[in-house]
């Protein structure tokens, strides 16, 4: 009996296991720094229901990220690294609303 559970549990562990990873790796990363007065990139473009993984830092000073569209407000604050996910659910072009640069994202 025990043999057989273990062989059952193998099983669906091989089977389930590649899907929840590869579904991981599927999920685009985008690298974004806040400069004083910009955003590098300056303009990131995403797909509608499409999940991204945004990881945002700051190089010099606080910056405040204020993304509408995306359901975005945070602080970044330098020598932090902060990873967003998110999955827009409308197209269209959105720019942040920020203390000191300007991000644009089209979706």
């Amino acid at each position: 009996m025990k043999g057989t559970f273990a062989l059952a549990l193998a099983l669906v562990l091989a089977l389930v296991l590649p899907v929840l990873l590869s579904a991981d790796e599927a999920t685009r990363t985008v690298e974004i720094t806040a400069k004083r007065f910009e955003f590098v990139p300056a303009t990131v473009t995403l797909k509608k229901g499409e999940t991204a993984r945004l990881r945002v830092k700051s190089d010099d000073v606080t910056h405040g990220l204020f993304l509408r569209a995306l359901k975005i407000d945070t602080d970044l604050v330098p020598g932090e690294v902060q990873e967003l996910t998110v999955t827009p659910q409308v197209a269209g072009t959105f720019t942040s609303a920020t203390t000191s640069a300007a991000l644009s994202t089209a979706i």
